[in-house]
């Protein structure tokens, strides 16, 4: 009895060992999985970088000893705050809506200013 050969799906070199081996080793098969996820993931470290990057723009402007700080919102613009990424949104009581990267946050007021904190201060 002649055996088929079997092939590598990435780089067709020929294949020894179990009969639903696909790959002929583990960097074909990551090489297989990146090209297959790539678009995908790039598009989520993408939206990820900018997300860390917002978060560390309220981080710098926030001084670690104040709950919260009021400025003008050209300042996170200029540092290059992308305001339509925010991990969640927070109502208050009093019905303000603040937008958060994780842990801080930032809340729009009057005559384009934004109140910078941090999520443990809201109730």
């Amino acid at each position: 009895m002649i055996a088929a050969t079997r092939l590598c799906i990435t780089c067709n070199k020929s294949i020894k060992g179990r009969t639903d081996k696909k790959f002929c080793d583990d960097y074909c098969r990551s090489t297989y999985n990146n090209q297959l996820n790539g678009n995908d993931n790039n598009y989520v470290r993408n939206i990820n970088n900018i997300l860390r990057r917002n978060r560390r723009i309220l981080e710098e402007l926030l001084p670690a000893s104040s709950p919260m700080i009021k400025l003008p919102r050209h300042n996170l613009q200029f540092k290059g705050f992308h305001f339509r990424y925010f991990t969640h949104t927070l109502t208050s009581k009093k019905g303000n809506t603040y937008y958060f990267c994780y842990d801080l946050g930032y809340l729009p007021l009057t005559n384009g200013r934004l109140m910078i904190i941090r999520k443990k201060d809201i109730t």
